[in-house]
C-alpha cells in the first residue's frame, strides 16, 4: 500500500492546529503560575509608590543623595518613590519610624553612619535597633570630610597641627556641628589618636561654626567637602588633609590624613538603603539590582561627586558588615570620649 499523504484539507488543517493550540494552554498556564508564586513578591512590587524616608532636613548631602537616588529609582521602577523629611534626634526619629513601618517594601530609609553606628552607643535609650529592626540593601554612597584651619593657624599640615597642640596643651578649639555629630566625633577620633588636648565648642549646624572659624575664634573644623569647598577656594580657611584613604579629586592637592601626619586615622560616612525588618529577599534583591543600575549612571555619579561623595551600590551583607564595624569604631571613640546625648 503506497504511504499516505498528509491531508490539504482546510477543515483538517485547521483542526490540527486547534488541537496544538489547545494542548499547549495548561503547561503555559501551570508555568506562569508557578513562575508567580517563585517570585510573587517581585513580580507584584511595585504597585503605588515608594516613600523614601531621609531622616534629616531638607538640603544636606543625605538629602541630596536621596532625592537622586529617589529620580533614578521612580523612573526605573515605574512607581513615584516620593522623599520624606523626618529630621530630628540626630537621625533616630525617622529611622524608628522607619522600623514600625510594614515590612512591604513601600517604605524604605536612607541611613547613614550616624543613624545606625553613632546612634546605638550614643544615647542612653534607643527607639530601634539598628541590627534588628532593618533589613539591609545596598551602601548607597561614600564620603569624606576635610580638616580645615583658621588662616590664623600656623600649621601648614597635620604633623605641625599636632605639634602646635602639643606645645600648648588645650589652647586650640574646635568646632562642630553639635555634640554627638560626626563632625563632632572624628574630631575626636584625632584628638585621641594624635594624644592632644583641644577644647570643644559645638554648634548647631557647620554653617554656623564657619564664621567663627575665619574669624579665628575657634581653630580647627572637619567639615564635609561641598560646605567647606567655596571657603577653602577662596582662601578664607585652610584644607590641611582629607580624611579618607586617598586623595578625592575634588581636592587632589590637599593630602590624606594619613599621608600628612597620622598613621591609621580614616573616616568615611556611609548612606545605606534599608527597609523594616522582614522585607522579602525578592523585593530587597530587586531594589538591590536598582540601585546599583541607578548609582552607576552617569548623571548619577557627576551629582555625587558635585557633592564629595563616590557611589558603591554593594551587597546587603557588605552593608550589613560595614554598619557592624564602625558601630565598633565608633563605640570605643563615644566611651574613650565620655560623649553622651540625653
Amino acid at each position: 500500500m503506497p504511504n499516505a499523504r498528509p491531508s490539504h484539507h482546510p477543515k483538517r488543517r485547521a483542526l490540527i492546529a486547534l488541537g496544538v493550540l489547545l494542548s499547549a494552554v495548561p503547561l503555559a498556564s501551570g508555568g506562569l503560575a508557578a513562575q508567580g508564586t517563585a517570585s510573587s513578591g517581585a513580580t507584584a512590587w511595585p504597585s503605588r509608590s515608594i516613600r523614601l524616608v531621609i531622616p534629616f532636613p531638607p538640603g544636606g548631602a543625605t538629602d541630596i543623595i536621596g532625592r537622586t537616588l529617589a529620580q533614578k529609582l521612580t523612573t526605573q521602577l515605574g512607581q513615584p518613590v516620593v522623599v520624606d523629611n523626618r529630621p530630628g534626634a540626630g537621625g533616630t526619629l525617622g529611622s524608628a519610624e522607619v522600623a514600625k513601618a510594614p515590612a512591604d517594601g513601600y517604605t524604605l530609609l536612607l541611613a547613614t553612619t550616624s543613624t545606625h553606628s553613632v546612634a546605638p552607643s550614643l544615647f542612653k535609650t534607643m527607639p530601634y535597633s539598628a541590627e534588628r529592626d532593618f533589613t539591609p540593601v545596598s551602601e548607597v554612597a561614600t564620603a569624606t570630610n576635610v580638616l580645615i584651619v583658621a588662616p590664623t593657624v600656623n600649621a601648614r599640615d597635620v604633623r605641625s597641627l599636632i605639634a602646635l597642640a602639643k606645645g600648648a596643651p588645650d589652647t586650640l578649639n574646635y568646632a562642630s556641628s553639635g555634640n554627638g555629630t560626626i563632625v563632632h566625633l572624628q574630631a575626636e577620633l584625632f584628638r585621641q589618636m594624635a594624644g592632644i588636648s583641644l577644647t570643644h565648642v559645638p554648634y548647631k549646624g557647620t554653617a554656623l561654626a564657619i564664621p567663627d572659624l575665619i574669624s579665628g575664634q575657634t581653630q580647627l573644623l572637619f567639615d564635609s567637602l561641598v560646605s567647606a569647598l567655596p571657603h577653602i577656594k577662596s582662601g578664607k580657611v585652610k584644607a590641611l588633609a582629607v580624611t579618607s584613604a586617598a586623595r578625592t579629586p575634588l581636592l587632589p592637592s590637599v593630602p590624606t590624613v594619613i599621608e600628612s601626619g597620622l598613621p591609621g586615622y580614616e573616616v568615611n560616612t556611609y548612606f545605606g538603603l534599608f527597609g523594616p525588618a522582614g522585607l522579602s529577599r525578592d523585593i530587597q534583591q530587586r531594589l538591590l539590582r536598582e540601585v546599583q543600575v541607578a548609582v552607576n549612571s552617569a548623571d548619577a555619579r557627576e551629582r555625587f561627586a558635585a557633592q564629595g561623595t563616590e557611589p558603591v551600590g554593594g551587597t546587603p551583607d557588605a552593608l550589613a558588615a560595614l554598619m557592624r564595624s564602625e558601630t565598633v569604631k565608633w563605640k570605643r571613640v563615644i566611651d574613650a570620649g565620655q560623649v553622651r546625648v540625653e
